[in-house]
């Protein structure tokens, strides 16, 4: 009998042990990484729980592949089957999402005096930025012009609930400047049904921060639009999303000239005159949508840059001009840690 309890005591003793050693587990990063919307992601969660973060990280990444298939303007989806049908002059009922996208879409496009357009799909694809491989050659000038004096524009777009319809034929919808951060509230939404509090999500640049990493803030960094290393660091919040929209990823080169995928709809060329437009949104229910589409706008504005921000309420930005002068919002600059040697004009 003395035997049996000495067993039970040592059983007793062990699981308690590992008990104490599960509650105790240290907390840390956990990544799950994709390849999606034309970019690589990322989705960090911090905590201890590894089975509650891989689970949170799967639910995100699945939902970012339905996003891709479902929304895509060039391959099969509910996105080619609705412009297919707006070229016929048909109206379509689609998905209640993307009506509630193409709504917000339109508000976005109105509030940047429609310099953020996704009805330029017809453009994108003339210049061959519809796929992730193109040729560097400019398209035919006749082309571009005919697609200027039709001037396809989502204000075009009229949505009856469900329905949509243009009254526009030459609409053709290209949500790539949306959907990255669309994909971000969708994924801040996911983590915290599954009770994840601390993460950071990355779509190519577009980043949100839920809670934070440990007794700090997520810390991100800017990308400097031509050298390899960040411009600068910063901490994002709970609640923050952060996004850049530049020259430097989705680009081509020919005779000497550089011509990016963000394009002017009033001249139906590459926006030239910023290398890059970042802007930090603070919290708010479309804090990430904002992140990417927010962008678009002030970067084909150019020098007038600061007043696209203010039409959305954005006082932390920061643009990097084509000559390579740095202005920064005296907001977003109480935020920044600057490498050695690096220069900024400070703007209201």
């Amino acid at each position: 009998m003395a035997a049996l309890f000495a067993r039970l005591r040592t059983a007793g003793l062990l699981l308690c042990l590992a008990v104490a050693l599960a509650a105790c587990s240290r907390a840390e990063v956990r990544h799950k990484e994709s390849y999606v919307f034309g970019t690589r992601v990322d989705v960090a969660v911090y905590g201890n729980d590894a089975a509650q973060a891989d689970t949170a990280m799967a639910a995100v990444l699945g939902e970012f592949d339905r996003l891709h298939r479902a929304y895509h303007a060039w391959e099969p989806s509910e996105l080619t089957t609705l412009n297919a049908a707006l070229a016929r002059g048909e109206t379509v009922t689609v998905s209640d999402e993307l009506a509630a996208m193409l709504r917000d879409a339109q508000r976005i496009a109105a509030i940047g005096d429609q310099l953020f357009d996704p009805a330029l799909g017809g453009l994108i694809e003339l210049w061959g930025f519809h796929t992730d491989t193109f040729v560097p050659q400019r398209p035919d000038p006749a082309r571009v012009a005919a697609l200027l004096a039709a001037a396809p524009r989502m204000s075009d777009l009229v949505i009856d609930g469900k329905r949509v319809a243009s009254r526009n034929p030459a609409v053709q919808l290209d949500l790539g400047g949306y959907a990255k951060g669309y994909a971000l509230d969708r994924a801040a939404t996911i983590l915290r049904q599954q009770g994840v509090a601390n993460a950071l999500i990355n779509i190519g640049g577009n980043v949100m921060a839920l809670g934070k990493k440990g007794d700090q803030p997520w810390r991100v960094g800017i990308q400097h639009p031509r050298e390899a290393g960040p411009l600068a660091s910063l901490p994002l919040y709970d609640g923050e999303a952060i996004g850049t929209s530049g020259d430097y990823q989705r680009y081509f080169e020919l005779d000497g000239e550089r011509y990016a995928h963000l394009l002017d709809p009033r001249t139906g060329q590459p926006a030239h005159g910023t290398q890059s437009l970042t802007v930090l949104i603070t919290p708010r229910a479309d804090a990430g949508t904002l992140s990417d589409a927010a962008s678009k706008p002030a970067y084909i504005a150019g020098d007038g840059w600061r007043e696209q921000t203010r039409r959305f309420g954005i006082d932390h930005a920061l643009r990097v001009a084509a000559d390579g002068r740095i202005e920064v919002t005296r907001e977003l600059r109480a935020r920044l840690q600057l490498p050695s040697g690096v220069k900024m004009d400070v703007v209201d």
